[in-house]
């Protein structure tokens, strides 16, 4: 009965049957930024001509526009943060690994005046 409930829970919501929305980074917001972009331009340009199928094209390529730039913004700032994320953890590995031996920056020893003692 359990199995039931796990998988039910799990099918997650498939946009036109194979754009899984749920699994797919960014996949969701940049669907309700395109639905609210083709909703902008398409009645902008009904209200401005009232052509209504040259509106319903607008909208559509709006939706486009707004889906595809949105979803590649958010892309980019994802692998932005996975490249920062991948640097900090190498970074904190060296300083375990370095820590309190001869090779840890923190502890180099001090370079002597080279004029001499004052």
């Amino acid at each position: 009965m359990v199995r039931e409930e796990e998988t039910s829970q799990n099918k997650g919501f498939k946009l036109l049957g194979i754009l899984d929305v749920q699994r797919i980074p960014c996949a969701r917001n940049a669907i309700l930024h395109g639905a609210g972009g083709s909703l902008t331009t398409g009645m902008l340009y009904f209200l401005a001509t009232s052509r209504v199928r040259r509106s319903f094209d607008v909208g559509f390529a709006g939706f486009m526009l707004t889906t595809l730039g949105s979803w590649f913004y958010c892309r980019i700032n994802n692998a932005k943060l996975r490249v920062q994320q991948r640097f900090i953890q190498e970074g904190i590995k060296n300083k375990i690994v370095y820590e309190g031996s001869v090779l840890d920056p923190i502890n180099k020893p001090k370079a002597e005046n080279p004029s001499g003692p004052s």
